[in-house]
């Protein structure tokens, strides 16, 4: 599957700048939604190709949100990415079980970000 837009879910708007350079530099179409629920929501209207996902933000956490869309139906097919400062190996595994295709510990580089995109 050929990866054009991305849906970054990150509740900082650093986080969210940096995330959109490195992909908009890199050809993807990025749009920004600041909250795990919202991403569940915008996800079934927008069916991204790819979600990269942050863990803490304040409601629903990243993790909740990746398991919501992954066991859904409508969105279980688009991958998801959890990109968090959560680097413990028990919450990688923990986000990999809630059906997170792969984990990135922050900060985020450039080139890390696109093999694991082409990864997919």
């Amino acid at each position: 599957m050929a990866i054009k837009n991305v849906m970054v879910v990150d509740d900082s708007p650093t986080e969210q700048h940096l995330l959109r350079e490195m992909l908009t530099k890199n050809g993807f179409n990025v749009s920004v939604v600041n909250s795990g629920e919202e991403a569940i929501t915008r996800s079934k209207a927008e069916l991204p190709d790819l979600i990269l996902m942050d863990v803490v933000m304040p409601g629903m956490s990243g993790f909740e949100a990746t398991r919501a869309i992954t066991r859904d139906a409508a969105t279980a097919n688009i991958p998801v990415i959890i990109c968090t400062t959560k680097g413990q190996e028990t919450d990688k595994a923990w986000g990999l079980r809630q059906g997170a295709k792969d984990y990135i510990v922050k900060p985020v580089t450039e080139k890390v970000l696109m093999e694991k995109i082409k990864a997919l």
